[in-house]
């Protein structure tokens, strides 16, 4: 089967698949509680990280993928790709304060820092690499999403940090304390070893490997990257899950899906209107849209299971922002899309 064949059968199936890890994680979370916590290997002074692993695994795999010498076409037309990076930093600031604002009129006694948390560590993010496969779906601007999700995986390392200490001051003191618990493994160089790293040595390994090379390497890393994800997924809702299950808390678990429905639809909200005052056409329109509603939820997963393994209440939001995005960007694809062209199956 061709590496496009089988990436279409795999990704076909991908939504029922995340589908039953999540199901698994709520029945069986015992092996996911397992790989979240670090390993040391026998005989030898290393702590391996699982969930770590498997983020870079996936980001590696979204490198690969990147037709690089497309991005050639954003040196004679950079303005969607300066604007997107731009909104792509500034939304959260506009966005979070506004949230934080109508939390603070419900009943929760610290005004809903626990969920402000929670989506400060995805909105902080870069553009999810699955943003890529979405503006393809519908018909956007490829070079400016790519170059989007390659400019914003490179500058995280700085604006990582600088995004989650402007939107700090939001919190009560205890939630304040939990992401100053978290900054040094923000500074401490999560961005640039856990997200651009592994990015930057796909896009490497594109470039060096010959043609035939790297079609073998495609055959084996994108199925093997899409396999990571499911086990990641399990993984990270594992500690949500879990803890879910051993302590049920229902008024939680519905807060967690409305902040983090409002702070998605926001986003996507944002990305529209600037593409209209902005008056770029439909493509890029598309591309800067996803770019700002998109997120690497799967980085702030791990870096909550990483630098907060006592928060795992905190994966909640993170998880249901992670489906709610995915949901919002079918939504864009499908308004985007000619009328003329059939409407492939929803993932």
């Amino acid at each position: 089967m061709h590496t496009d064949g089988a990436m279409d059968w795999l990704r076909g199936r991908l939504g029922r698949a995340v589908a039953v890890s999540y199901l698994a994680a709520l029945l069986l979370p015992g092996p996911g509680l397992w790989l979240r916590h670090p390993h040391t290997l026998p005989h030898i002074d290393l702590t391996l990280h699982t969930a770590s692993l498997l983020l870079s695994l996936l980001l590696f795999s979204a490198g690969l993928q990147v037709p690089v010498r497309a991005l050639g076409q954003l040196l004679r037309h950079p303005w969607a790709l300066l604007a997107g990076l731009t909104l792509h930093v500034a939304a959260p600031i506009l966005i979070i304060p506004l949230v934080a604002f109508l939390l603070r009129c419900s009943p929760d006694t610290d005004g809903g820092s626990g969920l402000i948390t929670a989506m400060i560590l995805i909105v902080a993010m870069p553009v999810a690499a699955g943003a890529t496969v979405w503006t393809g779906e519908g018909h956007g601007d490829q070079p400016t999403m790519v170059g989007l999700v390659i400019a914003s995986t490179l500058v995280s390392p700085l604006t990582v940090p600088a995004v989650v200490s402007v939107l700090a001051p939001l919190l009560s003191t205890g939630y304040a304390n939990v992401l100053g618990a978290a900054g040094p493994t923000m500074n401490g160089g999560f961005a640039l070893t856990g997200v651009m790293l592994p990015c930057v040595a796909g896009i490497v390994a594109r470039l060096l490997l010959p043609e035939r090379g790297l079609e073998h390497a495609l055959h084996v890393v994108v199925p093997v990257a899409m396999a990571a994800s499911l086990v990641l997924t399990y993984t990270n809702a594992s500690g949500a899950l879990g803890s879910f299950v051993t302590h049920p808390r229902l008024l939680l678990f519905a807060a967690a899906l409305v902040v983090a429905a409002l702070v998605c639809a926001l986003s996507f909200a944002v990305g529209r209107m600037a593409a209209r005052v902005l008056r770029l056409d439909a493509p890029a329109a598309t591309s800067l849209t996803l770019a700002c509603g998109m997120n690497n939820s799967s980085a702030s997963a791990v870096l909550i299971t990483t630098a907060l393994p006592d928060k795992p209440y905190l994966l909640l939001p993170v998880l249901a922002y992670g489906l709610l995005q995915k949901t919002a960007a079918n939504r864009v694809v499908r308004t985007a899309r000619p009328q003329s062209l059939p409407c492939p199956a929803s993932p």
